[in-house]
């Protein structure tokens, strides 16, 4: 979910596709005793453009100038460490002796025809666990039958409106406007152009955490 940040790197050229355009993220967490470790890439139009190792980020792609960029990788770090820091605060008061892994799979596809669509879907050990339904703004839950974690951590992602409808119009807005002004050839855009990315990353941390509270909180017969 923190890769929403670097959208903002999908500037190219234009060229005739038969294939939609796409920037897809993809995040791992890793959540043990106590610790977070992250790892995760991202992609425009099926070519590397980010690497995410721990609390670094990479620019594989040289898609922003080295003083923006510089300015994303601290924020992108500021927000993994105050999420690991608030994951060992709840592991203290409900420790958890088993690995949880977290895993996030977002972003938005322009097809030939002018139509978009975007997608973010959450995965808890390996199985689906909720996805956005972007075009109404709610979360619908994908685990297996009737389980308490999924339904308390669906309920406070519906809570918030950075988690509804701040996140349906980043991902409707934001991340198809920035596929669409590449597609058109507009070229580089200006650094405030960028300043509803940061607004990605924050919707991506709300996101997480509802979910991690879910998980320490249910655990504990809490929920």
């Amino acid at each position: 979910m923190l890769w929403l940040l670097l959208l903002c790197g999908a500037l190219g050229c234009r060229a005739e596709r038969a294939a939609p355009l796409a920037f897809t993220m993809l995040q791992r967490t890793r959540v043990s005793k106590g610790s977070s470790v992250f790892w995760g890439n991202a992609s425009l139009d099926g070519q590397l453009s980010h690497l995410l190792e721990g609390f670094n980020v990479t620019q594989v792609l040289p898609l922003e100038p080295p003083d923006v960029w510089a300015k994303r990788q601290q924020d992108v770090a500021t927000y993994l460490v105050y999420f690991d820091r608030l994951v060992k605060l709840f592991s203290m008061e409900r420790p958890i002796n088993y690995t949880q892994m977290l895993g996030c799979h977002l972003g938005c596809r322009l097809f030939p025809d002018g139509t978009a669509h975007s997608f973010y879907e959450v995965t808890l050990n390996g199985t689906a666990f909720l996805s956005f339904h972007v075009p109404n703004a709610t979360w619908q839950r994908r685990w297996p039958g009737k389980d308490a974690v999924a339904t308390f951590a669906q309920r406070e992602l519906m809570k918030y409106p950075e988690t509804t409808q701040d996140l349906q119009h980043f991902l409707n807005t934001t991340c198809v406007g920035l596929l669409r002004a590449q597609s058109a050839g507009t070229g580089k855009q200006s650094s405030r152009s960028h300043a509803p990315l940061v607004l990605g990353l924050i919707l991506g941390i709300f996101a997480l955490l509802g979910m991690a509270v879910g998980i320490f909180l249910c655990t504990g017969g809490s929920c």
